[in-house]
């Protein structure tokens, strides 16, 4: 009885220490349950009469748009979701454009839609001098900070002269691309076409880092790379980009966005971003009350050993099955992100043989991944034998030289000629082992079908 006398004050911090972390959970549930944009019944923005009539002349706004998870990508059903595009929708709602997506595969591609007048917006590409020459940016709707991106055993890069003399890889045309050439001369900067590309190169030593934007750094599985410090002084703000020349457009956007509910937007942010950003340290108050938790409960442990060991091992079984249930929510989430890929994605091991594949992969071939895993390309009656044996024979080249492939080519497929963006990239274990191969392919042939260009091939 004495020990539960001196106990209930410790019980009596707990309570309300649960009380507060409730609350704010209760705060993020609410957020959350938020799920879609409500578009309905939203208050028009007020428009000039020359704006409403440009709107008349112009309903339809072309969007240039890549593939960026979260902020915007295709799900499983090749429709356009994320972050960006539920902005989108609610301008739409507010003001009776329509937005309508044009897919690009690389910044420097989208970039020339843009000046080409192809396109009419964007809305994942960051300010620069560069860009300011032939587009203008709406008002910013948020943003994150830039980070370094390099290889997990060396030092960790946290500025920008730590990389004299040394490469960094680039997507080609990257916003802070002019400006590391100005500033730090010294610094060799090597373009690739994505940032997929830029991180294989990372990984393989060829460059020693890369720079990313902070959300999407923290996207994806790391495995031989870790992210840095910030770009001291450089923040990514989310802007719309707007082509020159429609002064209208960047007037009724920026209006729109003025207007957007603050409370809508942070509902948006939080249903895509919320688990991605990395958690910030706690407060001094956070752990001067939690040192004081520990000090109430020391009060009982010379009087019940058993019992504090008792309520030790069960919150130790509480939070391994936490964790082992925040693993499986990660690997669902990664299952299901790369299954909702319009292109087909694959996994092979050492041998060659089939380790994974997405949906998009099971039905260009038309074949199953119960019936495929584990076999190799060349086992199987999914491509004409030839185009098999050659893949088959690149795949295990690559394994041996540890190289990655990117290249645009012709392949034949069993309904004919196909002409691909094909990419394949190893990938390797935490402690550094070579664990197969990473791969899949773009069909432009078939994406040109689909937007009914008529161009030549």
């Amino acid at each position: 009885m004495l020990f539960y006398r001196g106990f209930k004050p410790a019980l009596g911090w707990l309570l309300v220490l649960g009380m507060l972390a409730g609350m704010g959970s209760s705060v993020a549930a609410q957020l959350a349950l938020r799920d879609d944009v409500r578009t309905q019944h939203v208050q028009p923005v007020e428009l000039d009469e020359h704006e409403r009539q440009w709107i008349r002349d112009n309903p339809k706004v072309t969007v240039a748009s890549v593939q960026y998870p979260l902020y915007l990508f295709q799900d499983e059903h090749a429709q356009w979701s994320g972050l960006n595009n539920d902005v989108l929708k609610q301008i739409s709602a507010m003001t009776g454009l329509q937005f309508v997506h044009h897919e690009s595969f690389s910044t420097d591609h989208m970039l020339e839609r843009l000046e080409s007048g192809a396109a009419d917006i964007s809305t994942t590409l960051a300010m620069s001098d560069e860009r300011k020459v032939f587009l203008d940016f709406s008002h910013a709707f948020g943003g994150a900070g830039w980070v370094f991106v390099g290889r997990a055993g060396a030092p960790s890069v946290d500025s920008l002269e730590q990389l004299a003399k040394r490469v960094v890889v680039l997507p080609a045309r990257h916003a802070l691309e002019d400006l590391i050439r100005r500033d730090h001369p010294s610094i060799e900067i090597r373009s690739v076409k994505t940032y997929a590309e830029a991180r294989a190169l990372v990984e393989s030593g060829e460059a020693y880092a890369t720079i990313e934007n902070e959300i999407g750094a923290q996207l994806y599985p790391l495995g031989l790379l870790k992210v840095g410090g910030l770009v001291e002084g450089k923040w990514e703000a989310d802007h719309l980009a707007v082509r020159k020349g429609m002064p209208e457009l960047l007037s009724i956007l920026n209006k729109a966005l003025e207007a957007f509910p603050a409370a809508e937007l942070r509902a948006i942010r939080l249903k895509w971003l919320e688990g991605i950003s990395p958690a910030p340290a706690p407060s001094l108050w956070q752990r001067l009350v939690g040192w004081g938790c520990w000090a109430m409960a020391m009060l009982g442990v010379f009087g019940l050993l058993s019992l504090v060991w008792n309520r030790r091992l069960a919150a130790v079984i509480k939070q391994r099955g936490a964790a082992e249930q925040s693993l499986g929510d990660q690997l669902a989430f990664q299952h299901a992100l790369i299954d909702s890929m319009p292109d087909p994605v694959f996994v092979r091991d050492l041998q060659g043989r089939l380790v994974m594949c997405n949906r998009s992969y099971e039905e260009a071939l038309s074949v199953r991944q119960d019936q495929v895993q584990g076999r190799l390309l060349i086992e199987i009656e999914a491509l004409p034998e030839a185009t098999a044996l050659m893949l088959h024979e690149e795949f295990m080249v690559q394994l041996r030289t540890r190289t990655s492939r990117f290249s645009k080519r012709q392949l034949q497929f069993k309904s004919g000629p196909r002409e691909v963006y094909q990419w394949t990239v190893p990938f390797y274990s935490v402690d550094g082992k070579l664990r197969g191969l990473l791969g899949g392919w773009t069909d432009i042939t078939q994406r040109r079908t689909e937007s009914g260009c008529r161009c030549p091939h």
